[in-house]
């Protein structure tokens, strides 16, 4: 599904549209993965852009509306955790990335994706390693789906505040896997994920 809290952006016709594409949370016991694509803007640069693992949260919380404001278009959209579990989280991540593309309102001349492997596109498309360090687009992008998915941890944290969500947004963390031990295996944590899967062995199911 396509995330309403950021729909697409219109673009003027005409330019050669490179977009990036990149994706948030493929590592999290919990969670949907996330995934952005972003047109940008030669007119409007963005001062400092980098792979979202490399920003502090709070720069990254700056650049993120930048991104949406000058970017000619962008999108961010997400496969579910039955989609992952049901798929595996290689698949069910190129479905993310196969939907914020589609959610463009631009067709890009090329679509850049970050890794080693495409999504099944109607455009160009071409994998570059380590790609949301050396192309701007995918930077940007990697910022979006970083700060996407880190926001729906943090909803999920004030339902679930249990399980501390908002600090290690769903990766398994010492404190994430001793949450799971003692308040066992919820409906948002991904199943066929090893330490989940091991605790729903051991009737951790709530």
């Amino acid at each position: 599904m396509t995330l309403d809290l950021f729909a697409p952006q219109s673009a003027a016709p005409g330019l050669a549209h490179i977009c990036g594409v990149d994706e948030a949370g493929r590592g999290p016991l919990c969670g949907p993965v996330m995934a952005a694509a972003v047109i940008l803007d030669p007119a409007r640069p963005i001062p400092g852009l980098n792979d979202s693992k490399k920003l502090s949260e709070a720069a990254r919380e700056r650049l993120a509306p930048l991104i949406r404001e000058r970017a000619l278009a962008w999108a961010v959209a997400e496969a579910s955790v039955d989609e992952i579990d049901r798929l595996n989280i290689l698949h069910a991540t190129m479905l993310a990335m196969q939907r914020a593309v589609m959610a463009l309102g631009v067709v890009p001349a090329e679509v850049l994706i970050d890794g080693n492997r495409c999504p099944q596109l109607p455009y160009p498309a071409r994998a570059i390693v380590k790609g949301d360090a050396t192309e701007p687009s995918i930077s940007a992008a990697s910022i979006l789906a970083k700060t996407a998915r880190d926001e729906a941890m943090r909803r999920l944290d004030a339902q679930w505040p249990q399980y501390g969500l908002a600090a290690h947004k769903g990766y398994p963390t010492a404190a994430h896997l001793a949450a799971l031990a003692v308040h066992g295996v919820r409906d948002f944590h991904r199943r066929s994920f090893g330490p989940v899967k091991k605790l729903l062995a051991a009737g951790a199911a709530r």
